[in-house]
């Protein structure tokens, strides 16, 4: 991955303006695009599968007058009077005459209709009207929401109080309040501390603010087509802020200590993001998995909210991975610290002068590391007593704005009727199979009346085609009281019996049970998803560190942080301790969702710091083997980072704080908390204390284990040495060159060899079936050398494989499969596979000229024959000939080494050919050829330079022609007269003597 990352690096750097432009469409063109759209967010919870939804979804179809959404108009006279008097009887009655009118509603019910359920109240100061509206209360329109609330004038000119509540007044609205720029300008503070340089700190808020923008565009664009809440597009706003701020911090932050040190600019901007953007990217990926993990639990606007956040963090990682290093590019060496200078001295002289605040802290937790890991547990242990009480629910209207009309409306019904009327429950009759309908309905209202918390049962309604009715129930307790989870659950243990006893199904549904059901989900959701959390973490971290300890350490840490993080936000935002000084109005259940997203969340975040952190610690360790030293090390060289990074998060997330909606605002606590208490507790504290304890344990790790493992290297050792290596392939004369290369498998290896092959020049290689195709096969890129250096036309293997594999062509001649094709066949085939679409009308004159090359190889003066063409069949050719159709047939792939496998050789030729100069022939001048056969035979090479490497002793048997001189360790040239096809196979002199006529078998195959 280091590699990856060091080439998109380096590109972006070279392409700057490029790269730049790129970014700069998507913005204006997503943004713009989701403005255009006109998308909005719509609070519409659903989760498929329950009885509250299928009960919802059958109303839907059969009762679509009672399933679509609803507001409650509540009126509240002045001074105690009632509203059966005039003048506001009169007024109640002509509003809901002007709300029949506007567009979208389907029925009003007055507080004086037949079919209205207590709808005043005791008192007679309080009233209420049911507006039913068309369609689901992601389908209402602002235009039906404003003449709605429109009427209210008729009723507050008769001296009226008005409130309108329900679903579709929810908060839908999102944006950067002016706590949120607070917020970003600490991040920007944090920043300016952290490198000393106004434009360095200004480039991870300008990256930020980039991803931000491309992810909520496309947000609010998606809105346009599917119900999007409200919640979604802020966390992403929220997390996109953070962690590209982070992100972008990390990778400048090593490309500013690397300037310091000298490295070039373009080189340093392409490593840092190798480096450090490796650690980006593996904690952007376990954020990103854990958000999307939110898929599994089935619940729809949840999912919404998990993959739009989890799009914010991806567009994160790549603007820190492609447009930072793309700004870097235009910035050059102008971000270099000031000799002299705090950054300058810290990143030159890391281990001089006066300790730093992290190398004093992490000296101070190791006098007594004990003592620092029982301090930690044991404050994080009493801040998560809290989430023993933990109820969770979604939102209502107590959670809302305390200005906003949906408030005001919970408040005045709660305190007119009790809170119970908040949350009607809807229970549904399927009466198809009863002939009593009202008699039936009478017995179950009775029935329902019975159960305990029951506040009114009202009188049960069929539908127009008598198979559905519907008995509303108002409970005594608020919508978020267990009391009311407890009268859900009674009426469905009710529901058998009825069934049994009357023939009539029934279920209860309504926005309060489809909140008591989320919860529920969300509840029995929680352990499971929290074991896939930690146990991801573990084998995530197991692979980074090669250590047990250090993912069990992490895993527990994380724990730690997750239940004291909630159990600080249930002491705040359910039992109400501190409330006011954060605008908590209503103390209340914790959102249904808001454990799991903290867990999601906060799990990439915790593994970031750990990244960092323990990295450092590693890459000590394995240099000088003291796991003391490596804790100081590692610590001191990160703490400074972790914690600009750790601060900047609390602050963007506790900046959502004062000013969010009631949803997000706890989101946004417990993120910001957990942060907090993750990394300056668990990571900057109990890591160093636990790591300290463990000593050289902390690095153990089963060797069964590590060679099961991928090795994801993170910390771009791989990149170092792909950097070496392709500094020692660019300055090779030779077109491929082994350095004590070792062949084969780790158990079972070929060499060392050592052998440069001149541009041009043939290789032969002899010995075994099995060491010659293993060779050959590492040559060609497809096999990775086990040892030593190994370059193919500059290409370092095995690192720059996939670049070998393009210009090495593979030509098995000993392979005696022809597949009944001809020539023709057989050439186009590899041509269409290697050309470009748009050269395919050239086909024809490129077989054409393939054809012609082929019978000037094989032509033969003493013994001419026919020409071959296009339709000759490959199985009617001689050995040689079938050999030089597949080797051109490799050759159509113009590539700059062909590995040509004989098997075990050729039969002889009735024409004399030699397959060496029918090959050389063949091939470019410039084409290095490589030839495998089972020993020794005479081979003429028409002039080129012929290496003999005879691979069971790994010694040079061989080496013709001036250019081979010296290539093999100062062998002397053989006869450097070029062979020729005429020439008889006795009259070569034995010692360059590779392939004879007499050793050809004429098996041949298309590779």
């Amino acid at each position: 991955m280091a590699t990856l990352l060091y080439r998109i690096g380096h590109f972006a750097y070279k392409r700057a303006w490029l790269v730049i432009g790129v970014w700069a469409l998507l913005l204006v063109g997503i943004l713009g695009g989701g403005i255009a759209l006109g998308g909005k967010t719509a609070e519409s919870f659903a989760i498929p599968g329950t009885e509250s939804q299928d009960a919802i979804d059958q109303l839907a179809a059969v009762f679509p007058q009672a399933a679509g959404a609803s507001v409650q108009v509540v009126y509240r006279t002045p001074d105690g009077a009632s509203v059966n008097t005039e003048p506001y009887k009169t007024a109640i009655t002509d509003m809901a005459t002007e709300l029949e009118a506007v567009p979208g509603v389907v029925s009003v019910i007055t507080p004086y209709s037949d079919y209205a359920s207590s709808a005043i109240s005791t008192d007679e100061a309080t009233a209420r009207s049911v507006v039913q509206l068309d369609g689901p209360s992601a389908d209402v329109t602002d235009a039906t929401l404003n003449a709605v609330t429109a009427t209210a004038a008729i009723a507050e000119k008769a001296g009226l109080e008005v409130a309108f509540g329900g679903q579709v007044f929810s908060s839908n609205t999102f944006g950067i309040t002016i706590t949120e720029v607070f917020g970003l300008l600490f991040a920007g503070v944090v920043l300016l501390i952290t490198f000393g340089s106004l434009a360095s700190a200004g480039m991870p808020l300008l990256m930020a603010l980039i991803g931000v923008g491309v992810a909520i565009g496309g947000i609010t664009a998606i809105s346009a087509f599917v119900p999007v809440s409200s919640t979604a597009p802020m966390l992403a706003m929220m997390l996109g802020l953070a962690v590209g701020i982070d992100y972008s911090l990390f990778i400048l932050s090593r490309h500013r200590t690397q300037l310091a040190r000298g490295v070039e600019p373009h080189e340093s901007a392409s490593t840092s993001v190798a480096t450090a953007g490796s650690a980006v990217v593996f904690a952007g990926l376990t954020v990103i998995i854990a958000l999307l993990g939110l898929l599994v639990v089935g619940i729809p606007f949840l999912s919404v909210m998990g993959v739009g956040a989890a799009v914010a963090v991806f567009i994160a990682i790549l603007v820190a991975i492609t447009l930072l290093p793309a700004i870097l590019g235009l910035a050059k060496g102008r971000l270099t610290p000031k000799p002299g200078g705090r950054a300058h001295n810290r990143a030159t002289m890391p281990d001089t002068g006066r300790p730093t605040m992290g190398r004093r802290w992490v000296g101070l937790v190791m006098k007594a590391p004990i003592v620092a890991v029982i301090l930690v547990v044991g404050i994080l242990g009493t801040l998560a007593i809290p989430a023993l009480s933990l109820d969770l629910n979604l939102p209502d209207g107590a959670s809302e704005p305390v200005d906003s009309t949906q408030h005001k409306a919970f408040t005045m019904i709660e305190e007119g009727f009790g809170p119970g009327y908040n949350g009607p429950l809807i229970v549904v009759v399927d009466i198809t199979q009863t002939t009593n309908i009202f008699p039936d309905l009478e017995t179950i209202s009775a029935k329902l009346r019975t159960l305990p918390d029951v506040a009114f049962v009202g009188k049960g309604t069929p539908n127009a085609t008598v198979d559905t009715a519907i008995i509303q129930v108002m409970p005594n307790s608020a919508p978020n009281d267990p009391k009311t989870k407890d009268l859900v659950q009674a009426i469905r243990d009710l529901a058998p019996g009825i069934d049994s006893e009357l023939g009539t199904p029934v279920t209860v549904t309504g926005a309060t049970a489809v909140s008591i059901d989320i919860s529920n989900r969300l509840s029995n959701a929680l352990i499971p998803f929290a074991l896939i959390v930690v146990g991801l973490s573990i084998i995530l971290l197991t692979m980074v560190f090669r250590s047990v300890f250090v993912p069990v350490k992490a895993a527990v840490g994380f724990l730690l942080s997750v239940f004291a993080s909630i159990g600080a936000t249930v002491a705040i935002f359910q039992w109400g301790w501190f409330a006011d000084l954060l605008g908590v109005s209503t103390p209340g259940p914790i959102l249904s969702f808001l454990p799991i997203l903290l867990m999601a969340v906060l799990f990439g975040l915790a593994m970031d710091y750990e990244v960092f952190l323990v990295s450092g610690m590693r890459e000590e360790y394995v240099k000088n083997n003291d796991p003391r030293q490596a804790v100081v090390y590692g610590f001191a060289h990160a703490a400074r980072v972790v914690t600009a990074a750790a601060l900047i998060m609390f602050f963007v997330f506790f900046a959502f704080v004062p000013d969010g909606t009631g949803a997000i605002k706890g989101i946004a606590f417990a993120l910001a908390v957990g942060v907090f208490l993750d990394a300056f507790l668990v990571r900057m504290t109990l890591v160093p204390a636990a790591m300290a304890l463990a000593g050289r344990a902390a690095w153990w790790l089963p060797r069964w284990l590590d060679r099961l493992l991928p090795n994801v290297d993170i910390e771009g050792e791989g990149l170092r040495h792909h950097m070496l290596d392709s500094h020692w392939a660019k300055a090779q004369d030779g077109a491929i060159t082994a350095d004590q290369a070792v062949f084969g498998l780790p158990g079972s290896t070929i060499g060392p060899l050592t052998v440069s092959v001149p541009t041009g020049s043939v290789l032969v290689l002899t010995g075994t079936t099995a060491h010659r195709r293993v060779v050959a096969a590492t040559l060609a890129g497809r096999l990775d050398p086990v040892s030593g250096r190994l370059q193919v036309l500059s290409y370092p293997l095995p690192s720059e494989r996939g670049r070998a594999l393009r210009v090495v062509a593979l030509a098995d001649v000993g392979d005696s499969r022809d597949n009944g094709l001809t020539i023709g066949e057989l050439l186009a085939e590899r041509l269409d596979l290697t050309q470009p679409r748009f050269r395919s009308r050239s086909r024809r004159g490129q077989l054409d000229a393939w054809i012609g090359r082929i019978n000037r190889a094989i032509a033969d003066d003493r013994a001419p024959v026919a020409p071959l063409t296009a339709d000759t069949p490959v199985s009617s050719l001689s050995a040689v000939s079938r050999a030089a159709v597949l080797v051109a047939a490799a050759l159509a792939e113009r590539p700059g080494v062909v590995v040509i496998d004989l098997g075990e050789g050729l039969p002889a030729d009735p024409a004399g050919l030699s397959i060496g100069v029918v090959v050389a022939t063949l091939a470019p001048a410039d084409t290095t050829l490589i030839i495998a056969a089972a020993s020794q035979h005479p081979l003429a090479a028409a002039g080129r330079a012929v290496l003999v490497v005879d691979l069971e002793t790994l010694e040079p048997v061989e080496t013709t022609g001036p250019a081979a001189r010296g290539a093999l360790g100062g062998y002397p040239p053989l006869d450097p007269e070029p062979r020729h096809a005429t020439r008889p196979t006795d009259t070569l002199d034995p010692r360059d003597a590779v392939f004879g006529a007499d050793a050809l078998d004429g098996k041949a195959a298309l590779r």
